[in-house]
C-alpha cells in the first residue's frame, strides 16, 4: 500500500516494533518508565532519523536564515470508502463542551461490508463486545451515593462525565448501545429536543482501535477500561445533566438538546461507557495569561502530533480547543533570554481528546487496513458556518480534492465523493498536512484568546513570524509550507525554541499503573461466581507518574 504524505524528507519509515518506533519522553509529559534495553541509542533513532538533517550545535541554535521548504503535494485515491457509521444528529461543528517518505499515492484497500444487524437482545454476563469480555455495571455501580458525578462535555457519540471518589478522578464517555428508551414527552417536544442516536459497535470500534494504538503516547489520553451500563438512572446523573443543559442554554440560547435526559433510560437501557484519565480542563476553559503558556501549549501539541505520526500515520482531523486538555503538573519557572530556549517553563501538560473523526493504521502489521472515518457521509460538516473550526473542515477537505492551500467555500462541498485531482476523494489516504492545519488553528485561537501581558503576547508573534509565514493556511500559492507535524518540531529545534536534549531527554520515576476507578456494588456471594468468570478486564499499557 502506497501512501501520501509531506515532500519534505526527515527519515525513513519505521519498520521496528511500536514501543522502538515511540519518540523519547518529553519532561513536560507524563513520564513513564523507559523500556529495559541495553541500547539506548535503538530506542531513540526514530526521532534521531527526524532531526538528522539538521546541524545542532551545543546549547541554543542561533537564529538562521528561512530554510527552503518544498510545496506539499497529495494525490487522492479514486476509489471512495465504504460507509461504517451511522450519521448523527447533532450537528458536527458545534464546539464539544466535550517518517515523511517521498510523496506516493495511497490506495485504500476496499474494506469490508459491515454487517448490518441490530442485536436488541439483553446482554448475558461475560457476553463477548467490542472484542473482548466486558463488565456490566449499573449506574448505581459507576455514581453511588457520596460519589461526585459532573457532566462536562459533548462529544462525538458521547456524552463526558467526571466522576470523583475515595479511588481517584476518571473521564467517562458515555455512548448509547441499540436499546430502547421513554419516548419524548409533549414539553420534550416543544423544547427541540433531537435524541441522538444509539450506535452499533461498528460506530465506534475504529475510535477505540485508535486509542489503543496511541495510549503510549504521552500527549494522548489515558485509556483505562470499557464496560457496559444498563438500567435506569441515579438522582446525581439526572441533577447534573440538567445542571449542564441549563449552562449551555445560557451561553447559547437556541442550542438544542442532543442527548436524552436520564429520566427516560428504561431497565433495558444500555450504554458504552470507556473510562480515562483525567485530562484537565479543555482548553476553551483554561485562562491564557502568560507567554511560557503559548510556548508550550502549542509545541506540546505539535510533538504529541508528530509522535502519533510516526508511530501510527495518524491524523486527529477534529482537533479544536474542546478536545485539547490542559494540566498544570508542576509550577511554572520564570523565563529567561530567548536566547537560551523558551520551551519548557510553563508546567503544564497538555491531552489530546477524542479520535471519532481521526485516521489512523496499525504500523506493526504489514498491508494493514487504515482506520479512518468517512467524513463524506455528513458534508454539513464542510458547509456549516456554525463554529470558527468549520473553517478547519473545508480546508482539510480542499487539500484533499485540490492538493493545495486553497479553501474552497461552503457551497462548493455538496458533493459526496466529489472528483479531486485523481479521483475521488477517499479520508482513507494519509495527509499529516491536516495535523498542519489543526496546528494553524491552534496558533490562530491562542493569539485570540490570550489575557496577559500584551508586550509578551507580541514578543510571541515577532518570534514565531517565520514560523507562522509557513503554517498560515491562508498564504499565497508561492509560500512553502510545512507538510506535517514533524516538520513544525523540526523548525522548533532548528530555531533553537527547545534543544534535543529536551526533545529526547528523560526523567527517572517510578510509575505505576492508572487502573479503573469504578467498582460493581457488593452482590450476594451465590451470584459472585458468574460475574467473575470469563471477563478479563482489559486496560491500557498508560502510566502515570506515582
Amino acid at each position: 500500500m502506497s501512501r501520501t504524505t509531506a515532500a519534505r524528507k526527515y527519515g525513513k519509515p519505521s519498520k521496528r516494533s511500536k514501543a522502538e518506533r515511540l519518540f523519547a519522553e518529553l519532561p513536560q509529559s507524563p513520564v513513564r518508565r523507559q523500556p529495559e534495553s541495553n541500547n539506548q541509542k535503538d530506542q531513540l533513532e526514530s526521532l534521531t532519523e527526524r532531526v538528522s538533517s539538521l546541524k545542532i550545535e551545543e546549547g541554543p541554535s542561533p537564529r538562521r536564515s528561512p530554510r527552503k521548504l518544498n510545496k506539499v503535494l497529495l494525490a487522492v485515491e479514486k476509489q471512495p470508502i465504504e460507509a461504517t457509521c451511522e450519521e448523527e444528529d447533532q450537528v458536527p461543528c458545534e464546539p464539544d463542551t466535550n517518517d515523511t517518505p517521498q510523496t506516493e499515492v495511497l490506495e485504500p484497500k476496499p474494506e469490508a461490508q459491515p454487517q448490518d444487524k441490530e442485536n436488541d437482545e439483553e446482554p448475558v454476563l461475560g457476553e463477548e463486545q467490542f472484542g473482548t469480555s466486558l463488565r456490566i455495571l449499573t449506574w448505581d455501580d459507576v455514581c453511588p451515593p457520596g460519589d461526585g458525578i459532573d457532566k462536562i462535555a459533548e462529544a462525538s457519540f458521547a456524552e463526558v462525565y467526571r466522576v470523583t471518589n475515595d479511588r481517584g478522578t476518571s473521564i467517562i464517555k458515555v455512548i448509547r448501545l441499540p436499546s430502547p428508551i421513554k419516548p419524548q414527552t409533549k414539553a420534550q417536544v416543544r423544547s427541540g429536543l433531537v435524541d441522538e442516536e444509539p450506535h452499533s459497535e461498528e460506530d465506534v470500534q475504529g475510535e477505540l482501535r485508535i486509542s489503543e494504538w496511541l495510549a503510549d503516547i504521552p500527549g494522548f489520553v489515558v485509556y483505562k477500561e470499557r464496560y457496559v451500563v444498563q438500567g435506569k438512572t441515579t438522582v446525581e446523573l439526572l441533577e447534573t445533566h440538567q445542571k449542564f443543559q441549563k449552562k449551555m442554554k445560557r451561553q447559547d440560547p437556541d442550542r438544542a438538546q442532543f442527548y436524552p435526559s436520564p429520566s427516560r433510560y428504561l431497565d433495558e437501557t444500555r450504554f458504552l461507557v470507556v473510562e480515562l484519565g483525567d485530562a484537565g480542563k479543555a482548553l476553551e476553559d483554561w485562562k491564557l495569561d502568560s507567554e511560557a503558556q503559548l510556548w508550550d501549549i502549542f509545541f506540546l501539541e505539535a510533538i504529541a502530533l508528530a509522535r502519533a505520526e510516526d508511530t501510527a500515520m495518524f491524523e486527529h482531523r477534529d482537533l479544536h480547543e474542546g478536545n485539547l486538555c490542559i494540566k498544570q503538573r508542576r509550577p511554572p519557572q520564570e523565563m529567561g533570554p530567548k536566547s537560551k530556549g523558551v520551551f519548557g517553563f510553563s508546567g503544564l501538560d497538555i491531552t489530546i481528546l477524542d479520535y471519532g473523526l481521526s485516521r489512523a493504521e496499525d504500523l506493526s502489521i504489514d498491508e494493514a487496513a487504515p482506520v479512518a472515518f468517512d467524513l463524506e457521509k455528513d458534508l454539513s460538516l464542510f458547509t456549516s458556518t456554525h463554529a470558527p473550526q468549520c473553517k478547519v473542515y473545508r480546508q482539510m477537505r480542499s487539500f484533499m480534492l485540490r492538493a493545495d492551500r486553497k479553501c474552497l467555500p461552503p457551497e462548493a462541498h455538496d458533493t459526496p465523493y466529489a472528483k479531486g485531482i485523481d479521483g475521488s476523494l477517499s479520508w482513507d489516504a494519509f495527509a499529516p498536512y491536516t495535523n498542519v492545519l489543526w496546528l494553524a488553528y491552534l496558533y490562530e485561537y491562542l493569539m485570540g484568546h490570550f489575557t496577559g501581558d500584551k508586550k509578551e503576547l507580541a514578543g510571541f508573534k515577532k518570534e514565531t513570524k517565520e514560523m507562522w509565514t509557513y503554517l498560515n493556511p491562508d498564504a499565497k500559492e508561492s509560500v512553502p509550507c510545512f507538510g506535517s507535524a514533524a516538520d513544525v518540531v523540526c523548525f522548533a529545534v532548528e530555531s533553537g525554541w527547545m534543544t534535543q536534549e529536551q526533545l529526547i531527554g528523560v526523567e527517572d520515576s517510578v510509575l505505576e499503573r492508572e487502573d479503573s476507578i469504578i467498582g460493581p456494588r457488593e452482590v450476594p456471594r451465590e451470584d459472585i461466581s458468574e460475574f467473575q468468570e470469563g471477563t478479563p478486564l482489559r486496560r491500557s499499557s498508560r502510566k502515570r507518574p506515582a
